[in-house]
Formats: structure tokens, C-alpha cells, sequence
């Protein structure tokens, strides 16, 4: 075993156990890892969990939440909407504004609601309004597959065809990630015909994070609209949605949020499009303005904030979860979280490369700035038998066809030393 220090991303690193147990030690937020449940192995040994990127694990302090909200249920009935101790009706305020640091947004931008997929076709009834020269949108050819089932679907729902009305954004020839000029190009060239720019904030599968400010510029600039899936972002990269002026975004919070398998999403709507009282949109009595909404209007008045996207009121049981995240969120504070999710991704790279073959590829750019805490390993010549074995051994990852496995060590509870008995199993079955 090699046990010279090196330089990845300008830190000093070594391969030996010694160095990984001494950078938990110096962590300042280390003491997270005991908010949350590790999955335990039958020996009783902790799972080496790396899917935060698929599913982040549960908080302690859901349960109590759980409970408390079942409890009022149970004990105030109808009036649980008033005189719970996190009273029903205003409950998806709860979330606005520790969720808005997490975003970058103002308060009033964020709307608690629904799942991902729901709000990406909300919004794009507001911010997909093709016409008969403009009427393009722009996606990744490896988005996530639900996007692309989406966008496809509205195209066809307004009379166009995806195959002249999608702009599928796809890496150069040998190459695994999307180069930012490449992007600014294709953009360019289609000026006058694209609607839309709707891409994912950190790409699914490589683990590329893109350059949002810029590409919001540019949409902008040829008359476009941009919004962002950022299901692998929020909670993972730092976002500034309201400075970079987004049009709106849209993201589930079962991830690296930790709120529980098909949880509640969120969405962000920039502050510009609030006033716009004409702006199309689905609407639901949850989005007329709250000091009329129970006169029961024949009306509907838009309350003057992303609320006004919401069709209907908080489904408690599925938001509860995320109150107790949101709290963890809001002590690491996303600065530090960040911090750590390099030195962690750095530190996991760097061993990657430690292993004697050449069989092993990281397609996630190496460019920490293009990258949040998912490493994308390809392994040339293996199937799905290598992510079996390392399973078996107690790892916890994720596989994608045909030959990637999928690794991101959660800063929020994920230790240097999980990574380092992570890649000596991989090495061992390799």
C-alpha cells in the first residue's frame, strides 16, 4: 500500500487508515453523523452507505415529528389545522425560510408542494409558451429520464414534435460531460427558435454539476426562459436561484434533503414573475391570496408569491420529515457542508487513483467546481456482478447501466474513514 502523501485539488492526502481516522477527528461536523439512522448490517457493523445521491437517510428526530403530528391528529381532529403545535393550515410556511438558504432564494420564492415531476409540468405551464417560430427547448440528451417524458410531453401537448422541437445537448465525440462552450453554441445557433432551456442543475448520471449563472445569462439573452431540475443539487452544491436571476426551479427533497422516499418537493419561482397576474398558470384555492381564500371567491386573486403555483393544501404526514433535515441543514449551514463535500469527494478521488489498473474511469469532471459530492466510477469490462460483490461486503452505492457505479459521500453523514474501507473493497474485487 502506498503511503507517500500527494496533492488532489491542492490538498495534501495519504493512502494509509491512520490519515482517514485523523480527518474525521479534525471534522467539525462529524457530530452530525449521529442524526441519523445508519443502515445496519447483520453483524451489526454500519453499512458503508454512499446513496445519498438516490435516497438520504433518515433523521433521528423524524420520528418525534411523525408522532406529534399523529398525535394531534388524534387528539384535536379538524382543529389540528388551528391548534396543533405546528398548526396544519400555514404548514408549508414552516419551510420557507430555512429552505430558502439552502436554495439561494428569498422566502417568498419557495413553495412546498407535490413531487418533482408535478412541479416541473407547473412550471412549465407558466414558462413554456411556444409560438410558431419560438418554441424549442433546450435539454440534456442524459437527462434524467422523467424530464425528458415531461418536456416531450408538453411539446406534443402544444402541437409541436420533440423530434424538431427538442434540442438534445450531448458531450463531444469520446467525451462523457458537456463542455460550457459547447452549450453557449448550441444556444447561439438556435436563437430565435428556443423557448425553453431546461436543464438539470447536477447531471443524474455523471455528476456534472453546470455553470447555472452563466446559462441563465445567456437564456436570457436570446430570449428564453431557464429553469433548472435540481434534484441533485439542492442540499448538495451552493445556489444563489434569486441573484442568478432563474426563472424557476424545481426539486425533490428525498435525497441529499433526507425527507423520505417519495416525499413532498419544492419549487422556486423568481420574485419578477410574482406581480404578473396574467401569467398562465394551473391554479388551485391554495393559491388564492390568504386573507380571502376561506370567503370563498368566485375569483381567483394569485397570493403575490410562489404560493400562488399552489393547488392544494399541505399533505402534513409527507412534509414532517423535511422540518427535522431543514433544522440539521440550518445549524451545518451549507457553507461548511460544502467544505467538507470537497475535501470529502477529493479525498475519495484521490484514493480512486491510488488502485493499480486501468480499468477504472471517473467520467465526473475532476474540476471540483463541476462536480458536487457524486464520484461516477466507470469500470471498462464489468456488468452489474462487480456492484454485487462490493454489496455483499457491506457498501451501499448505486449502479447504472451499463457499467457505472454511482458514490457520493454525504457530507452531512458520511466519515473519511467510510470512504477509505469503500475503495480498499472495491480495489479487493476489482
Amino acid at each position: 500500500m502506498l503511503t507517500n502523501g500527494l496533492i488532489n485539488n491542492g490538498m495534501n492526502f495519504k493512502t494509509d487508515i491512520d490519515f482517514a481516522q485523523l480527518l474525521d477527528q479534525e471534522d467539525t461536523l462529524q457530530k452530525f453523523r449521529s442524526s441519523f439512522h445508519i443502515p445496519k448490517q447483520k453483524n451489526g457493523k454500519d453499512f458503508l452507505y454512499f446513496c445519498g445521491n438516490s435516497l438520504g437517510l433518515q433523521p433521528v428526530s423524524v420520528e418525534q415529528i411523525m408522532m406529534e403530528e399523529l398525535e394531534d391528529w388524534k387528539n384535536l381532529g379538524v382543529e389540528g389545522h388551528f391548534h396543533a403545535r405546528r398548526p396544519w393550515m400555514p404548514y408549508h410556511e414552516l419551510f420557507n425560510e430555512k429552505l430558502s438558504k439552502v436554495v439561494g432564494a428569498l422566502p417568498e420564492e419557495i413553495v412546498v408542494m407535490n413531487t418533482l415531476t408535478t412541479n416541473l409540468h407547473l412550471m412549465m405551464v407558466s414558462f413554456y409558451r411556444p409560438t410558431r417560430e419560438k418554441y424549442k427547448i433546450v435539454i440534456e440528451a442524459s437527462a434524467f429520464p422523467s424530464d425528458k417524458y415531461a418536456v416531450e410531453s408538453q411539446i406534443r401537448f402544444h402541437g409541436f414534435q420533440p423530434e424538431s422541437a427538442l434540442i438534445q445537448l450531448r458531450p463531444r465525440q469520446g467525451e462523457e460531460t458537456l463542455r460550457m462552450e459547447d452549450i453557449e453554441n448550441t444556444l447561439r445557433q438556435n436563437v430565435g427558435s428556443i423557448a425553453l432551456v431546461m436543464l438539470g442543475g447536477v447531471n443524474y448520471y455523471t455528476g456534472q454539476k453546470f455553470d447555472l449563472e452563466e446559462i441563465t445569462k445567456i437564456g436570457h439573452r436570446i430570449g428564453a426562459k431557464v429553469g433548472f431540475d435540481l434534484a441533485h443539487a439542492t442540499g448538495n452544491v451552493l445556489l444563489q436561484l434569486h441573484d442568478w436571476n432563474v426563472d424557476f426551479a424545481v426539486w425533490c427533497h428525498y435525497k441529499y434533503m433526507n425527507s423520505g422516499p417519495g416525499s413532498i418537493a419544492g419549487a422556486f419561482i423568481h420574485k419578477m414573475h410574482h406581480a404578473q397576474n396574467l401569467i398562465p398558470r394551473f391554479e388551485g384555492w391554495w393559491g388564492h391570496e390568504k386573507k380571502t381564500r376561506f370567503k370563498m371567491p368566485s375569483q381567483f386573486i394569485p397570493e403575490n408569491s410562489a404560493e400562488a403555483w399552489q393547488t392544494s393544501n399541505a399533505p402534513v404526514f409527507s412534509m414532517a420529515p423535511l422540518l427535522a433535515s431543514l433544522e440539521l441543514f440550518e445549524s451545518a449551514g451549507m457553507y461548511a457542508l460544502q467544505a467538507k463535500s470537497e475535501k470529502l469527494t477529493n479525498y475519495l478521488e484521490f484514493l480512486l487513483k491510488q488502485i493499480p489498473t486501468d480499468r477504472i474511469q471517473i467520467i465526473t469532471p475532476a474540476d471540483p467546481n463541476q462536480r458536487g459530492c457524486q464520484l461516477s466510477i466507470q469500470v471498462k469490462n464489468a456488468d452489474k456482478s462487480i456492484y454485487n460483490k462490493i454489496s455483499e461486503q457491506g457498501v451501499i452505492a448505486d449502479w447504472r447501466e451499463p457499467d457505472v457505479i454511482r458514490v457520493a459521500p454525504v457530507p452531512m453523514y458520511n466519515k473519511f474513514e467510510d470512504i477509505w474501507h469503500f475503495v480498499q473493497i472495491l480495489k479487493n474485487c476489482i
